[in-house]
């Protein structure tokens, strides 16, 4: 009995790591139905609620229930077809509300970033009780202990365990989703999301990113992805210059919204009676928010939106569907016609704006010499050339135009046949048209600012601490040179050391070298001054005043260069007042070799 307690079988590593990863799998399925779960009750809630306050409800809570099913599909991208229509052909429905996807997106990163955290790993081996009672270090958060691609899979294939149902379930409705859009949008948002949410429990490593850009030439990739998995400056440029356009696409609609004030209140009381159905045409305004912004920064780039076929809209003309049903939002499209100046002037200032900024954040990059050129080894520190940040304005220009073209094919649909076949922007126009724009205006601006930016220092700056030009008048007059010099030579020159080893010697260089102490620093002074004993080499400092009759010594004082002698004799500066003593100075004169001093001890 006791051989069978003290010793126990260990498990094979095969067992042992099926063991360790199951509960990670096992989390993180769950995890992904939980999220796909919360997404679906949290529209089912809404959806009746509003089923409930409604005066004339249409069916009962099943057909509730399935409008809240297809909506969950219809934000996550999926094309719904509507059956009961007037005429009896199924109309499509594929304008998905932007605001809506915001749900199911947080959802699943959550899920993926709790699927990755395997607990606390215990740290307090190796400390005693009263230690672990009065700090706090039992526990000490460890690294993600569940594999990335484990977490990844078990949160993608756990929310669309639930999705399949919820699909087949929407699909007895009224609005039923098409199966082709279905099977290829929502499996494609849980596979970013969770990727996302997974990458970011990691701490954001920018290894995967690299890989991605492998494709991407060798000169590209460091603009897009800078040292340490930070974004590169195209990268951020291209972000500025998105934000800047869907920002001006929503201030053009809430500006026309409210010159068209009375229209979209009118439209609102128009379209429901009740207040609940009020309530609900307003949510649904709101969901339309983010559309209204890539719409409005379509219109502001130049190709516009089409409000059914054959219907566009742009700063040019405008032309209305004429059978459109009354809804807030559609009340800020400009009246039918041709535009005005002022439609023009308004919806130019967007991609200025825009490309200003873009080539604003790419020349900082490159006059500040951030890593991130097209040449391997380029640091910080150099400034770019003007070839590379125009290749690296027109690269964000290009991710920019991407983004934007992504944003309007997600942004319109059709929402019915014949006329209402085509409803917002038309995706390739939008990408072009802002490709066009920002290289227009991104390229030529980043080059300016870089030039700005990176321009050579004034040449006239302060004088101070500069030579002297004009020494005082009558300063060179009755003045006699000194042994060992030239005439027309100042006392030191502009050479620094050498100058100090002209006036001073050999000598007087080897005697400051051997002097040590305070000594040897009050025999640098005395050299400095212009007096010192040449018998001990203490400096004393000439305290006696001025002969009226003396010349003055014009010179200047450099901290690197020494001091120099001016020769122009028209301008007075504060060091004329200092004289010039006629007398041969200690130095000119050199002492016998026996004669040196012994170095003083400290």
């Amino acid at each position: 009995m006791i051989e069978m307690t003290a010793r126990r079988r260990q498990l094979s590593p095969l067992l042992t790591r099926m063991r360790d990863r199951s509960p990670g799998l096992v989390g993180a399925l769950v995890g992904g139905a939980v999220a796909a779960g919360l997404g679906l009750v949290s529209f089912a809630v809404l959806v009746m609620m509003l089923w409930i306050t409604s005066p004339y409800p249409d069916s009962g809570p099943g057909g509730a229930l399935h409008v809240a099913a297809a909506l969950w599909l219809l934000a996550h991208g999926a094309e719904l077809v509507r059956t009961d229509t007037l005429a009896g052909v199924p109309a499509p429905v594929g304008v998905p509300p932007l605001l809506l996807l915001a749900l199911p997106v947080w959802l699943l990163h959550r899920a993926a970033r709790d699927a990755t955290d395997g607990g606390a790993v215990d740290g307090g081996d190796g400390f005693d009780d009263g230690i672990q009672g009065v700090v706090d270090i039992a526990v000490v958060a460890g690294p993600p202990l569940v594999s990335a691609r484990t977490a990844w899979a078990g949160v993608a294939l756990g929310y669309l365990a639930v999705a399949a149902p919820a699909a087949l379930y929407a699909a007895g409705g009224a609005l039923r989703p098409s199966w082709v859009w279905t099977g290829v949008c929502v499996p494609l948002v849980a596979v970013v999301a969770a990727g996302v949410g997974v990458w970011s429990a990691y701490g954001r490593p920018g290894g995967p990113l690299r890989r991605l850009l492998g494709v991407l030439p060798v000169g590209v990739r460091p603009l897009l992805l800078g040292p340490e998995g930070r974004p590169g400056v195209a990268a951020r440029a291209a972000a500025a210059g998105v934000a800047v356009l869907l920002g001006g696409g929503a201030l053009l609609v809430a500006v026309s919204l409210v010159g068209h004030g009375m229209a979209a209140q009118a439209a609102l009381l128009r379209l429901t009676e009740g207040w609940s159905g009020r309530f609900t045409v307003l949510l649904l305004c709101a969901a339309l928010v983010p559309n209204a912004a890539v719409w409005g920064a379509a219109y502001a780039l130049g190709p516009g939106f089409a409000l059914g076929a054959g219907h566009v809209v742009n700063p040019l003309s405008s032309a209305p569907a004429a059978f459109l049903p009354p809804f807030p939002l559609l009340a800020a499209v400009p009246e039918a016609g041709e535009g005005r100046l002022v439609h023009w002037a308004a919806a130019g200032v967007v991609p200025v704006a825009a490309g200003v900024v873009v080539g604003w954040v790419v020349a900082r990059g490159a006059a500040s010499g951030e890593r991130g050129g097209t040449r391997p080894g380029c640091g910080c520190g150099a400034v770019w050339p003007p070839g590379r940040t125009a290749r690296a304005a027109a690269l964000a220009a290009g991710l920019c135009a991407a983004v934007l073209a992504g944003l309007a094919a997600l942004a319109g649909g059709p929402l019915g046949v014949t006329v209402l076949a085509r409803f917002g922007p038309v995706w390739w126009q939008v990408g072009a048209a802002t490709l066009a724009w920002l290289v227009l205006v991104a390229v030529p601006t980043a080059l300016t600012v870089r030039a700005w930016r990176c321009r050579a220092p004034q040449a006239d700056g302060p004088r101070i601490g500069k030579q002297r030009e004009k020494p005082a008048e009558g300063t060179r007059k009755g003045r006699r040179p000194r042994k060992g010099m030239r005439p027309g030579r100042g006392w030191f020159t502009r050479t620094g050391v050498a100058g100090i080893a002209r006036v001073a010697g050999i000598t007087g260089i080897a005697r400051v070298a051997g002097i040590a102490g305070v000594a040897g620093i009050a025999g640098i002074a005395g050299v400095a001054g212009g007096d010192a004993s040449p018998t001990d080499g203490d400096a004393k400092p000439d305290t006696s005043p001025p002969t009226p009759d003396a010349p003055y010594a014009a010179f200047d004082h450099g901290a690197l260069f020494g001091l120099q002698d001016q020769r122009d004799d028209t301008a007075f500066e504060p060091y004329d007042f200092l004289p010039a003593d006629p007398a041969p100075e200690p130095y000119d004169v050199l002492p016998p070799p026996d004669s040196a001093p012994e170095p003083d001890t400290p």
